[in-house]
């Protein structure tokens, strides 16, 4: 398990950084240990029936059946998902247009860079040809017995993994082992939605919403695929074809069920949404995203319902201090929607200045206590004394009671604590 968890935390790490090889190499490396766990029960088939050990045997067909529904089973499938979008949003460039951007760049730089593929390339070789000389060649062991010689891995960075045709089609392989093992996952049904958006899967993907709703109607996620579903019918299809007038029919006879819709246009359900969670930050910038969307002449309007947000004080305060109702995760994820999807530099800088007062600890924000601004002259920032008296642990915990904000949370690194 500790395995398995290690190469979680790399895959998320590699994928924040954008390295979707290693990232995949990770995610599909803890895949490969459920698929070993399922091959090796195989051998106790005709052992437990031999032995008449009929309770072990029941035991390990129940343990078969909710096998694929654990928890690093779906981290990783959902990991994988989001791998090969991500894949299918920015593909690979070619070899020729990878020579056009090289013909664009000063001399210098362009012998540099093609000195390291062909370093890469020469590594990539070496690692094959000690591959076939190992797989040909057995090592004797102490007893006389022949032991063959542990294989090389040849794709050490996930370089052939992101090599993919079709990224959609290897994505659909793991979203149906979650639809069939964790059916009851908010985080399945996103991934259903965003998926079959991308491969133009209409009905699909309105199933995946209805799913959302059935869930959790107050989920932000789950508003946001509601107004996106039918932001973008309403806009691209267009009854023409039999099979585009068949859709038709089936939204049609279904959106009735959708309350959230009853005599309402799109722009009237998001108002209904922020009204009825106006305190909560992550609604909030649901609500904003969607204005922003449906009505993009409102971008400022959509900013400043963000901006005005309050970081109230949660209820049920403990002896170490005052406790904040927002997260750092959340004010990351909110922080990612100004800078990408609003496209405000200035104002998520703003907002990085903010959750830095917040989460002084954070590396992401750069708050005054972590670890980027530790070294910097002139920074406000606490540090061991090397000459004097250390300061005692009530004078401390009282100094860092504002900062404190609930459990203790990994976000982006180790260093990158937070209490929420």
């Amino acid at each position: 398990m500790q395995c398995m968890w290690y190469e979680l935390a790399s895959g998320e790490s590699y994928f924040r950084q954008g390295d979707l090889g290693r990232a995949l190499k990770n995610f599909l490396a803890v895949e490969k240990h459920y698929t070993d766990m399922t091959e090796d029960q195989f051998d106790f088939h005709s052992y437990c029936l031999r032995k008449m050990t009929l309770r072990a045997y029941v035991s390990m067909l129940k343990f078969q059946n909710r096998l694929h529904a654990h928890e690093y089973f779906h981290k990783a499938a959902a990991g994988a998902i989001r791998c090969y979008m991500k894949l299918h949003d920015s593909p690979l460039k070619s070899s020729a247009e990878e020579d056009d951007e090289l013909s664009k760049l000063p001399a210098a730089q362009r012998k540099k860079l093609r000195q390291k593929q062909k370093k890469a390339e020469a590594r990539a070789k070496r690692a094959e040809e000690k591959q076939e000389d190992e797989t040909t060649s057995t090592n004797s062991s102490k007893s006389g017995k022949k032991q063959q010689a542990r294989p090389v891995d040849l794709d050490p960075h996930g370089e052939k993994l992101v090599q993919v045709e079709d990224p959609l089609a290897e994505a659909t392989k793991y979203l149906k082992l979650l639809q069939n093992n964790s059916s009851d996952s908010l985080e399945t049904h996103i991934l259903s939605f965003e998926l079959n958006m991308r491969k133009q899967k209409v009905l699909l993907a309105f199933q995946a919403v209805k799913q959302l709703i059935k869930l959790d109607e107050n989920n932000p996620d789950s508003h946001r695929s509601l107004i996106r579903f039918f932001h973008r019918i309403n806009n691209l299809l267009a009854p023409g074809t039999d099979s585009e007038k068949l859709i038709w029919s089936v939204l049609e006879a279904e959106r009735p069920d959708l309350r959230q819709l009853h005599g309402k246009s799109l722009v009237e359900v998001n108002i209904n949404f922020l009204e009825k969670h106006n305190a909560s930050l992550t609604h909030r910038a649901a609500a904003a995203e969607m204005m922003y969307l449906l009505e993009p002449d409102k971008k400022l309007q959509a900013i400043k319902l963000i901006e005005d947000s309050t970081n109230n004080t949660a209820s049920g305060n403990g002896v170490l201090g005052p406790i904040k109702e927002w997260g750092i995760q959340d004010c990351i994820d909110v922080h990612k929607l100004l800078d990408t999807v609003f496209a405000d530099h200035d104002v998520a800088n703003r907002w990085k200045v903010r959750c830095a007062e917040y989460f002084p600890c954070s590396t992401y924000f750069e708050g005054v206590k972590s670890a980027i601004t530790a070294h910097i002259p002139g920074s406000t920032s606490e540090s061991s004394p090397e000459n004097g008296d250390v300061p005692s642990p009530q004078a401390k915990l009282e100094g860092d009671a504002h900062s404190l904000n609930g459990t203790v949370r990994v976000v982006d690194d180790l260093s990158n604590l937070s209490m929420r």
